[in-house]
């Protein structure tokens, strides 16, 4: 496995192992005893995926303290802009974005600390993400902040944005507890 640092502190790029043979490939998104070698958490909670079309924004979402999560996100069909924003105060990359397109094809994924908003943009008519996360879903601690809040330039004219993520904050009204 082999990790890539991003702008973020605390933040990977994760190329996994694959394995190829005459039937295709095995790709081996999580090993517990790397990710340890490698400094990384691998204490999992939960485990999801989300379906999108084409033009879906989803974000920027994060959990707060006492259920913030490390995040492992993987791109299982299709291929999506992700897009990373830190939101701890005291951390050196506080108020920073990084993007990369996560893809099946590239069977790239990212590692994500806590206290990143995260979202993304699905560039193809259909995209499959998984998300392996380090605390459950808390419904009274998930928050974020408004997609077009923060000055990345998303490339979508006509995003779709679900009536739930319309209503985040900005990024200038958000209190950080992080």
């Amino acid at each position: 496995m082999e990790l890539k640092k991003t702008l973020l502190v605390g933040c990977f790029e994760v190329k996994p192992m694959t394995f190829p043979d005459q039937r295709g490939t095995l790709t081996k998104t999580f090993h517990r005893k790397e990710f340890k070698r490698l400094g990384l958490n691998s204490d999992w909670a939960e485990d999801f995926f989300t379906y999108s079309k084409k033009d879906v924004i989803r974000g920027m979402h994060l959990q707060l303290p006492p259920y913030d999560q490390f995040k492992l996100v993987y791109c299982l069909y299709g291929e999506v802009l992700d897009v990373l924003l830190d939101l701890r105060s005291s951390s050196l990359s506080f108020g920073k974005t990084h993007s990369l397109k996560l893809s099946s094809k590239k069977k790239n994924g990212i590692y994500i600390s806590k206290g990143i908003a995260h979202g993304f943009l699905s560039l193809t008519e259909k995209s499959l993400l998984t998300y392996t996360v380090s605390n459950v879903h808390s419904p009274k601690h998930d928050t974020g902040v408004s997609w077009n809040s923060f000055g990345f330039e998303w490339p979508v004219k006509n995003p779709i944005i679900s009536d739930r993520d319309k209503t985040l904050e900005e990024l200038k009204n958000f209190n950080s507890p992080f």
